[in-house]
């Protein structure tokens, strides 16, 4: 199975992002990098508003998350409510 991932900037908006989607993922590997934080996963990879919402506090478009975005590797799917990263099958 093939891994997924997602980049980000590493500032202090993009650490409650990051936190979220581990919480979401356990099977993520988080790769800090000193102007990158690189999250991996082996076949999917969810990202949802509602645990972003949970971490930062406050009502969260998943559009603000291209702002930081750096680049990404998968098939996306996306809702208003959730980001999902999949290479299918």
């Amino acid at each position: 199975m093939s891994n997924v991932f997602i980049a980000f900037q590493k500032n202090e908006e993009t650490r409650a992002i990051v936190d979220a989607i581990v919480a979401d993922n356990p099977q993520a590997i988080v790769n800090q990098q000193p102007a990158m934080v690189k999250i991996d996963a082996p076949g999917r990879l969810v990202i949802r508003k509602s645990s972003i919402e949970q971490e930062i506090g406050r009502e969260f478009d998943l559009q603000e998350m291209h702002v930081h975005l750096i680049t990404l590797s998968g098939n996306i799917d996306e809702t208003d409510d959730e980001l999902s990263l999949t290479w299918n099958q």
